[in-house]
C-alpha cells in the first residue's frame, strides 16, 4: 500500500505531539526538589562574674548538655573565664563538678607585699594552664574569649588568642584584691568593670543566639565589715548597672538564686551548681524556642 506525501507529514506531525506529550507527562511526575535545609543557629554561652558564684555555671552547663544544648561560644568574664575556659577545653559538666569539689581555694591565695593587690594572680594562671595542657586560646575544643580591662584606657579588650591562663587570670584581677596582669604590654584588670556578663563579645563571635548566665550579687543585704567585703561591694554596684544594659542583647538571662552565696565563699559551691541546675532547667523552655525558631 502506498501512502501519500500528505499522510506521511500528518503521521509525523502525531507522533512529534505524541512524544512532547509523553516527555511533558515524565517531566510532570518527578520529583520536586526539597527545599535546602535551614541553616543551625550558631549558639553562645556568655558566662558572668561573681567569684565564688561561678560554680553556678557549672550547673548551668550540666542542664544544658544533658538535653542536647551545647554552645558553639563561649565567652567568660572573671569567675565565667575560669569555668568556660575549662569547659571549652574538653571538661564536660561532671568532669568540672569533680575539679570544684576537690579544689582548695588556698592555691590561689600567692600573697604580695605590693601595694597594687593582695594576689599575684600567678597561681590561677597556672591552675588554669595545667588542667588545659597549656593550649592557647585558639586550640582550645570549642572557641573560646575572656574579657579583661585595660586598666589605662578603660577600654574592654577580648582575647581570642594566646596564653589561656593569662587570659583568664587578666579577666579575674578584681581590682585590690589581684595584682593587675600585664599581658602583652597592657595592665589589665577584672572584665566585670566593662562588661559583667560577656553578651556582646558572644554576638561578636558569630552567636546567633546568645544565652546568658548572670551570677552577680545584689547590693543589697552583703556585708561591708572588712576591707575585701568593701571592694567586692563596690564591683558589684559598679557592674550592675552595666550588667542590665548588656543583658538587653542576650536572647535567654539565666539567673541562678544565689542570695545566700557570698562571692568570696567556697564553702557553698554545691549549693550553688545545683542552684544553676535549677534556673538552667527553668530556662529551657525558652531556649528551646529560640532554637525552633
Amino acid at each position: 500500500m502506498t501512502v501519500s506525501r500528505p499522510d506521511l507529514r500528518r503521521r509525523s506531525l502525531l507522533l512529534a505531539s505524541a512524544a512532547t506529550a509523553l516527555l511533558s507527562a515524565c517531566t510532570s511526575l518527578r520529583p520536586e526538589k526539597a527545599p535546602p535545609a535551614p541553616a543551625k543557629p550558631k549558639i553562645g554561652l556568655a558566662l558572668g562574674g561573681g567569684a565564688a558564684r561561678g560554680f553556678a555555671h557549672i550547673g548551668v552547663i550540666k542542664m544544658l548538655e544533658s538535653h542536647g544544648i551545647y554552645p558553639d561560644y563561649v565567652v567568660g568574664t572573671s569567675a565565667g573565664a575560669v569555668v568556660g575556659s575549662l569547659y571549652a577545653a574538653g571538661y564536660d559538666a561532671f568532669a568540672m563538678q569533680k575539679i570544684a569539689q576537690q579544689l582548695d581555694e588556698k592555691i590561689f591565695a600567692d600573697w604580695t607585699l605590693g601595694g597594687r593587690g593582695l594576689l599575684k594572680g600567678e597561681a590561677l594562671q597556672d591552675f588554669i594552664n595545667q588542667h588545659i595542657n597549656r593550649r592557647p586560646l585558639e586550640q582550645l575544643n570549642r572557641r573560646f574569649a575572656t574579657v579583661a580591662t585595660d586598666l589605662n584606657s578603660g577600654e574592654r579588650v577580648v582575647f581570642r588568642t594566646g596564653d589561656t591562663g593569662m587570659a583568664v587570670r587578666a579577666s579575674a584581677a578584681v581590682p585590690g584584691v589581684f595584682q593587675p596582669t600585664q599581658f602583652r604590654g597592657h595592665s589589665y584588670v577584672d572584665g566585670g568593670l566593662t562588661s559583667p556578663v560577656p553578651v556582646q563579645a558572644a554576638r561578636d563571635m558569630g552567636a546567633d543566639i546568645v544565652i546568658a548566665v548572670d551570677i552577680s550579687a545584689k547590693p543589697e543585704g552583703q556585708p561591708t565589715d572588712s576591707m575585701t567585703a568593701i571592694m567586692w561591694q563596690t564591683t558589684t554596684i559598679m557592674g550592675g548597672a552595666i550588667a542590665a544594659n548588656e543583658l538587653k542583647g542576650a536572647d535567654v538571662v539565666i539567673r541562678p538564686r544565689l542570695p545566700y552565696v557570698k562571692s568570696w565563699d567556697f564553702t557553698a559551691r554545691n549549693e550553688a551548681m545545683i542552684e544553676g541546675e535549677r534556673a538552667a532547667l527553668a530556662a529551657l523552655p525558652a531556649i528551646k524556642q529560640k532554637l525552633l525558631r
